[in-house]
């Protein structure tokens, strides 16, 4: 895979290749406090899509985005839920890679499923994998996220976040011994993991991570009456990463159905525009 052809991996944020992402995940499997997932026409924030769509319909889709886009490259699953979750995403992009073996298959995950589905994430053809890693520490993490599923149980507390964070080393450590790339997304919320951030850069670079995107966190459910990062903030923040490993710039914090070129071309409304909105989404 030539990385360059992927633009949510291009360190200057700037790429002329396209990417679309196929809202395929119906479930998410941990309970991030800041979250905001929903069905939505035009709320731009990553979780947010127009529809949910099966597998088959993914693959028309698909055939349809690059009529409207030809200059994509890549073909992702990030959400509304977690691609690992369930089995929707992993097959869509089977689908999608038999039809299009040339385009780079691509997830979003917080990575707590990772370990145990890499052998089907390979057997998929996935290229590069993006995990969310907000904290290493787990009292830090704890003021994150609330909880996981795991077995069909709810876990929270101290416990959740380790079981977490040790699913996510053991995850990012097969895939990129499995030859995948893999970069890490950790959302800045300055009062709680501020002066943690070039912590996670340094773990996640001695796991192989190849580089990493400090998004500005979103004001949403539990974290409503939070600031938004400030520039400076944001700034000292990416700073502090490059220490340890390239960081992107410019991301789009990009919503679940996104289709076009980064920055420069949206074609999600034309290839959506005519599907029905969904009005649900779950946990479990």
């Amino acid at each position: 895979m030539n990385i360059s052809d992927h633009p949510c991996f291009s360190g200057c944020g700037r790429s002329s290749s396209g990417r679309i992402h196929l809202p395929v995940a119906p479930f998410c499997n941990i309970f991030c406090r800041f979250c905001s997932r929903a069905y939505s026409q035009g709320l731009s924030m990553p979780g947010n899509a127009r529809t949910l769509l099966n597998p088959e319909d993914a693959l028309s889709v698909m055939d349809k985005a690059l009529k409207l886009c030809p200059e994509i490259r890549v073909a992702g699953v990030a959400g509304p839920g977690d691609p690992l979750a369930g089995p929707e995403a992993l097959e869509a992009l089977r689908l999608v890679k038999r039809e299009h073996p040339d385009v780079i298959s691509c997830l979003s995950t917080n990575g707590l499923a990772l370990p145990e589905r890499m052998e089907e994430i390979l057997e998929a053809g996935v290229q590069s994998l993006t995990v969310t890693v907000n904290a290493l520490d787990p009292e830090i993490l704890l003021k994150v996220n609330r909880g996981i599923i795991l077995n069909n149980q709810f876990i929270g507390g101290i416990q959740a976040q380790e079981i977490l964070i040790s699913a996510q080393e053991r995850g990012i450590r097969a895939a990129v011994d499995n030859s995948i790339a893999v970069k890490i997304n950790t959302v800045l919320i300055p009062e709680i993991n501020g002066r943690h951030i070039e912590d996670v850069a340094a773990r996640a670079s001695d796991w192989g991570a190849a580089m990493m995107n400090v998004i500005p966190l979103i004001p949403a459910r539990e974290f409503k009456g939070f600031k938004a990062p400030a520039p400076e903030e944001h700034l000292r923040a990416v700073e502090a990463a490059e220490r340890r490993l390239p960081v992107k710039l410019n991301c789009r914090r990009c919503r679940a159905d996104a289709c076009g070129v980064p920055g420069v071309s949206d074609f999600s409304g034309e290839l959506y525009g005519d599907l029905r909105v969904s009005e649900t989404f779950s946990h479990g």
